[in-house]
């Protein structure tokens, strides 16, 4: 109820010259967290450091200003290493350079589809795909990070092999670091997992971002060890291999017109071309609508977002990003709320801090050039953990032994094979799940409703399943009903009931009633497969709640 009493911001440049102060201050600090992310996640995808730079320049100044949010902030993001380091090293014919120009083109048409996506209304395409089994894709992507950038954080190049190759090598990485760089990378994870006890404690030092005292521990300890640059001038070629893969320190170039790449699109016949396309577009589209729908929820104004121009608006970015040799971009969850937590007001914030990284970039390069790798690994390997801790598997299992078996298997068959397969294999093992619990074939892509007004009164009854598979047409309707109306979800003539829809309703109804309006679901569950509120269900006939 808390938005009836504060007095929106305004937006445009009205906006801007009412909160320019707040906004200013939060994207300076958002500037100073995404700074390192930027760096890390460019590194850790096979692209030049620099790359990761362009996409939040990109974000901030551009899709700020035409994009469906108020507080998100617009960049690259961690769990999209997997797939580009995947779609460099399917393109690349054994020469990162090629195989990173190759990306770029495919990440400008997968910011193509974006556009057309959010222009044919498919914001809600998140809906359509089972909570567990896009918690377990996040939490496969984030093993990954962990897998390969633990070597990195240890100063060891592993054996080439597969995922789980890697895996296996991490214990001989350990007994075999360079001792330096394995000094450099453990004091750094270990900051970031006690920084955030520091918080909660109130310690003054912990008012520094995170990342940013990552930064400045990890280039004190290398200038302390006496890890430098080694100054031998480069032939063409060989500067673009150095630029992809750089020795312990991060390397860019001091001029900022040399940031920047063309894309090549030799290879958009190829079959391996666009399965990197679709799963850019697939996984950067997810992760963008979930996290700005998230952020929605943490603006002290509460104000939606429109999420189909949001989804055009990151794939206008892509496109703009991929044509600079940047990473495709996505609504960033961390940074936004960092970005509300120090004062943002506007999509101003958003701006300020791509602003202040270009002119930082500009000014001051051989600040970049001191960061160790080590402590960039030590940041991926920790957002690869946020990804796939203990507290996430508990958090699945709550709701349900079955979204705990969907989660754990997607997680496996993304290992196994790669994010689209894995990921579309969890969605049909959820369908043959649903079957054997007695859903109708007619009933898996269809469903049924009635929506009923009598004067306030709106009564939205379910009959038969509601599914993730066919809710959209539900979320069209009930997103439509007038602002200020008294609500029944009517699930008496239901049969199973998913988790998706349930907390898509439970949201609903949360978002309707801090509007003014109310909210009531009637129909007993005749069973419940376990004891969280938002279980899947099987439901009776029945008048109470």
């Amino acid at each position: 109820m808390m938005n009836k009493y504060l007095v929106l911001p305004k937006e445009g440049i009205e906006g801007l010259k009412e909160n320019w102060r707040s906004d200013l201050q939060a994207g300076f600090f958002v500037f100073l967290i995404a700074l390192p992310l930027c760096l890390g996640i460019a590194i850790g995808s096979g692209f030049p450091p620099s790359a990761g730079i362009i996409t939040a320049i990109v974000g901030g100044l551009l899709v700020s200003r035409v994009n469906g949010s108020f507080i998100v902030i617009n960049g690259p993001a961690g769990g999209l290493i997997v797939v580009m380091l995947a779609a460099v090293e399917s393109l690349s014919d054994g020469d990162l350079m090629s195989g990173y120009r190759y990306t770029l083109a495919a990440i400008m048409i997968a910011g193509f589809f974006q556009v057309i996506m959010g222009r044919y209304k498919m914001g809600s395409l998140s809906a359509f795909f089972p909570t567990p089994v896009v918690h377990g894709m996040l939490a496969a992507m984030g093993i990954s990070i962990m897998a390969k950038q633990t070597h990195v954080m240890l100063g060891v190049t592993p054996e080439p092999g597969g995922l789980y190759s890697l895996i296996g090598q991490i214990p001989h990485s350990f007994l075999n670091s360079t001792t330096e760089i394995a000094i450099i990378g453990l004091i750094s994870l270990a900051i970031l997992f006690v920084w955030p006890f520091l918080k909660k404690k109130e310690v003054k030092l912990s008012r520094i971002p995170a990342p940013l005292m990552v930064l400045l521990v990890g280039m004190v300890l290398a200038q302390f060890f006496g890890i430098q640059h080694e100054h031998i001038h480069f032939g063409q070629a060989e500067l673009h291999e150095h630029l992809i893969s750089p020795p312990f320190l991060v390397e860019i170039p001091d001029d900022f017109t040399e940031y920047f790449y063309l894309p090549d699109f030799s290879k958009i016949l190829t079959f391996e071309f666009w399965m990197a396309t679709m799963t850019i577009c697939l996984v950067a589209s997810l992760e963008s609508v979930l996290s700005a729908t998230a952020a929605e929820k943490i603006d002290p104004y509460k104000r939606p977002t429109d999420l189909d121009r949001d989804l055009s608006a990151v794939g206008f970015g892509n496109v703009i990003s991929g044509f600079l040799g940047g990473l495709p971009m996505i609504a960033e969850f961390v940074r936004s709320s960092a970005n509300v937590e120090n004062g943002a007001q506007t999509g101003w914030a958003n701006f300020f801090h791509g602003l202040i990284l270009l002119i930082f970039v500009v000014l001051f390069p051989h600040f970049i050039h001191n960061i160790p790798h080590a402590s960039l690994a030590a940041l991926l390997v920790y957002v690869g953990y946020r990804r796939a801790t203990p507290k996430v598997f508990a958090q699945v299992l709550a709701i349900g032994k079955d979204q705990l078996f969907l989660f754990i298997v997607t997680i496996l068959a993304v290992l196994a094979t790669n994010l689209l397969v894995g990921v579309f294999f969890g969605v049909f093992i959820k369908l043959i799940l649903h079957i054997s619990r007695g859903v109708w074939l007619n009933n898996l892509f269809k469903i049924h409703f009635t929506i009923r007004e009598h004067g306030d009164n709106v009564i939205v009854q379910i009959i038969g399943s509601a599914l993730f598979s066919n809710f959209l047409p539900l979320k069209k309707a009930v997103d439509n009903i007038e602002k200020g109306k008294k609500i029944t979800f009517d699930f008496s003539q239901g049969y199973l009931i998913d988790h998706s829809i349930m907390n898509f309703i439970d949201e609903f109804c949360a978002n309707y009633d801090r509007d003014g309006g109310s909210c009531r679901k009637i129909g007993r569950p005749l069973e419940t497969y376990s004891d969280h509120e938002l279980a899947v269900r099987l439901m009776t006939a029945d008048d109470r709640k």
